[in-house]
């Protein structure tokens, strides 16, 4: 049976996640507008969104239903 190679991340989920925006925002800001731009972008937008829903799951005000 084969092992699964397992190791624990240095930094959290939001720290990793903060960083790849920043990342992507830098790689876009240096293209030219076009096609690849435009995805860079998106796919910023969308890990800033998982940012943003990490914390909203992980925050204290949010409830279990009743």
């Amino acid at each position: 049976m084969l092992k699964r190679r397992r190791f624990k991340q240095q930094l959290t989920l939001q720290d990793r996640l903060t960083a790849w925006v920043t990342q992507l925002q830098e790689q876009a800001s240096k293209l030219p507008a076009g096609p690849e731009r435009d995805a860079l972008l998106r796919r910023a937008r969308q890990a800033d969104v998982a940012s943003h829903l990490h914390d909203w799951v992980k925050s204290s005000e949010l409830q279990p239903p009743k």
